[in-house]
Formats: structure tokens, sequence, C-alpha cells
């Protein structure tokens, strides 16, 4: 079998990068041939994608990349761009961390209850969903709306589609019948002529000279889950980078008051399965806190972070990683003290304790977030697959097999690339399925285990602090 060349991009909230990829029918291969910064910015009062900036990193790696078979590109949720009747885009598109949508989702209830909206769209209910944010958005001008890889992929090849797994992050798609959610819709006022098409992952929906473009699962996480090494239907996943994506797979959607209550999404993957899981900040309160650092005029690398954390006394505070107060850029750090302190719980002084504080109580939300999943699904996890950027991270990785009382298996790395690379070759009549792709991923990638130890401390500093982790609508 000739050689098989696809380019894959993977963009995330704080950085993106292209892979490209060889199969011969034996062995698959991959290298980086460009990264670059994706760095949102205010413009008229709006937090904003550079998308200018972003499709000229593009056309850098398909320079860099040479000649290729097909290109696919894969994103983070929710967020969208809107296209005039010239296919032009209207305005930037707004980042899902902008405040225009702040008490949105309250005041939406008005005209539908939470749970209504829930049962119908199996979407945890967060204001920054796409719902929420076409709700506050001016619509004037707009032909249509494109979800962030579903733009990227236009701008290629001037096919305007919705590949399905980036619909059912928007609170607009019912997870039952895969289609737009009518009476959601209509009761928002959001006219289904702008949405697109809904296609499922995998498919060719144009072409970029020569090169096939493939619509792969457009939100990251479902690429990430594509790649996760595993046969078995009774293990659990953590997709982890600046959000953790907690989750596990079933063959259909739980729409009950319960999941509702826990704040649980039913989200559809690369292989139309429901991927049951809960959104949880992640890395990006770690990233943030750096940031914040150097702007301080303290410059920490991520390996002295987790140094000093290491340093620091374990189980002393916590946060909950999801209150509002660390959605939006800012003092990340100042704000953990403040949420210790008006918890009448230890405050963290130095950087170390600040850290220690962040990796802990991320722990401690997995956990959470892992009872929740299996008394409703009343699956007997023995596994945790950590997948992507998240598994570099040793203590967070260690931290999460204690908290969880539960073995971690780290890997792969490239997990996201690596499913959008493998979604790739399936459309390409290379691989026959993604199954047979996690096999190959399974045979050649490197995954490193991490068993639980001090289960009863860690048990009962759980106990302890699971009261910060309530969930609020």
């Amino acid at each position: 079998m000739s050689k098989t060349t696809v380019l894959a991009f993977d963009f995330g909230a704080s950085s993106g990068r292209a892979i490209k990829a060889c199969y011969d029918g034996k062995t698959l291969t991959y290298h980086e041939i460009h990264r670059f910064e994706n760095n949102p910015y205010f413009y008229q009062d709006h937090f904003c994608w550079d998308i200018d900036e972003l499709m000229q990193n593009v056309y850098t790696a398909i320079e860099k990349a040479g000649e290729f078979n097909s290109v696919g590109f894969d994103t983070w949720g929710v967020d969208y761009g809107l296209l005039d009747k010239n296919g032009n885009l209207v305005k930037r598109p707004v980042s899902y961390r902008d405040i225009r949508t702040r008490g949105v989702a309250k005041k939406a209830f008005e005209k539908m209850s939470a749970y209504d909206i829930y049962r119908k769209t199996g979407n945890q209910i967060m204001d920054m969903n796409t719902l929420f944010q076409l709700i506050s958005d001016d619509l004037s001008g707009t032909e249509k709306i494109l979800f962030m890889p579903d733009l990227f992929s236009y701008m290629l090849c001037k096919n305007a589609v919705c590949e399905q797994t980036i619909a059912s992050t928007s609170q607009m798609f019912n997870p039952t019948d895969m289609h737009w959610q009518d009476e959601v819709l209509n009761t928002f006022g959001i006219s289904q002529n702008k949405l697109c098409t809904i296609v499922p992952s995998g498919t060719i929906i144009g072409e970029y000279k020569n090169a096939k473009v493939i619509a792969v699962a457009g939100h990251d996480t479902q690429c990430a889950v594509a790649a996760m090494p595993c046969k078995s239907k009774n293990v659990a996943f953590l997709s982890c980078g600046t959000w953790s994506l907690f989750g596990t797979e079933l063959d259909s959607p739980v729409l009950t008051k319960q999941s509702f209550d826990n704040c649980l999404s039913n989200e559809i993957g690369a292989n139309s399965k429901i991927n049951f899981l809960k959104n949880i900040i992640g890395l990006w309160l770690i990233q943030e806190s750096r940031r914040e650092w150097k702007r301080q005029g303290k410059e920490y690398s991520y390996a002295e972070l987790e140094k000093l954390a290491l340093e620091a006394q374990p189980l002393q505070c916590f946060i909950n990683p999801d209150a509002s107060e660390f959605a939006t850029p800012g003092d990340i750090p100042s704000r953990v003290q403040k949420f210790c302190e008006k918890t009448g719980q230890k405050v963290p002084d130095t950087v170390g304790e600040i850290m220690r504080c962040i990796y802990e109580s991320l722990a401690m939300k997995y956990r959470y977030a892992l009872m929740q999943i299996t008394n409703i699904t009343q699956k007997n996890f023995t596994i945790l697959h950590v997948l992507g950027g998240g598994t570099k991270d040793k203590l967070l990785c260690q931290m999460t097999a204690n908290s969880c009382n539960i073995t971690v298996e780290a890997g792969p790395i490239e997990a996201t690339a690596l499913g959008n690379i493998i979604i790739q070759l399936v459309a390409l009549g290379k691989i026959p399925s993604i199954d047979e792709g996690r096999q190959i991923i399974a045979n050649t990638e490197h995954i490193i285990k991490y068993y639980p130890t001090q289960s009863d401390v860690w048990e009962k500093a759980y106990n302890n602090c699971k009261k910060f982790f309530k969930e609020d609508l």
C-alpha cells in the first residue's frame, strides 16, 4: 500500500499546532510541523479570537507541509463565526470567555425551564454555550453561523457545513435524533436557516489544492476520545487540557433529572456514541496563574510551578475550580486566596501553596465527577484514561489516581491530533474504523500507569472538601 499523508490542525484555547502524519498500511508516524500561540484580545469591548492571525498560521503550516492527501480541523467547542450573504465574516468571532453571556442562561429560563432545555439538548447548562451566546449576539446581516472548526474548513474549501460533534456542544442539538432541536430554536428566535446542514464526523466536504478537506470530529474532546487506546466499555476518560472533560462512552443519551442536577453533558463522539461527561475548568487555572505572575514580573516555568507545589504541605485547602470567579482572565492566584478565605479555610500564601491548592482541587473535582457518573451509569470503572497535554503533568496524574482511587493510564499526549488523524484515515478508506485506529494507537503509543496511594488520607480530605463542589444553576 502506498503511503497516505494527512495534515491535522489542532486548535486549543491558548495555542494551536499542525501535525503531519504518514500511514503505510501498518505503521503510523507523525510529527509537529508548526506551532503557534492563540491569543484572543479585546476589540470593541469584546474578548475576540484573532481569526486573521490564526488563518495566517494555517497557510504557513500548509506551506511547510508540502504535499498531503487531506486536511482536518479540530477546535474548542461552542464558539462560532457569522458569515454575510457574500460568505465574509460579519465581525470577529467572540470568545466564550467574554462576559457578554454572564447571567443570560438564567434569564433564558423565563422562556423555557432549565430542565426542559436540558432534556431537549442534553448539554450541561453553562452561560458560554452557543445558544446563550447567540441570544446575546446581534445577528443582523448574518446569512450563516459556522462553528470554529467548520469556519476554518470553510475558509479553505468554501463549503459551509456543521460537523456533528461540534453541533452537540451548542445547546441547540437533539442528541436522540441527531438533528437541530426545533423547539429550542423556535423558542429563542434562532432561525434554523442560519445553521448549516449537519454532517457526520469523517465527511469529505471539499478540496484545497488537490487535498481533501475532511470534517473530522470538530470538537477537540471528541478527537481525543477517538484516540483512547481501549476497547472496553467500562472505562472512564479525562481529556485534560485548558478544559478537563471527564466522562465515559454510552450507547444512548442520559436526559434524566438526576443527570441534569449533576450538570452532566451528552455530546456526540466521532463514532456516534454518546460521550456522557462533565465539563471542568482544567489547566486554565494553572496557565492563567502563570500569566498573572508573569504580569507581576515573576516568571515561572511549568516545571518550576510543579516543583513548588510538591514542596508545599498537602491537602490544606481547596477551591471549586468551576466557581464563576475562576472563569475569566485575570488574577487567579488572588481569587484562589479569596475563595479559601470566604470558605473558612487556610489561606494559601506562597506560590507553591496556591499551586498545590489548584492541583489538589482539580483532582478532587475529578473524583466528584467520577462519583456522579458512576452513580448514574452503574458502571464499575477500574481504569481512567487521561488523554492529551495534561498527561505530561505527572503530579496531576498521580493526584488524580490518589483522589479517584483508580488506576490512571496516561497517554497518548497527542491524543487530540491522533484522533484527528485517525478520523481522516477512516474517511479516506485507509483504516476500516475508529476502533481499528484505537488499536493502532494502543500498539504504538507510550502509556504511563499511575496507581493510587494514601487512599484513606485522600478519602478523608475529599469528604471535607466536596461541599465546595455543589452545583449551581
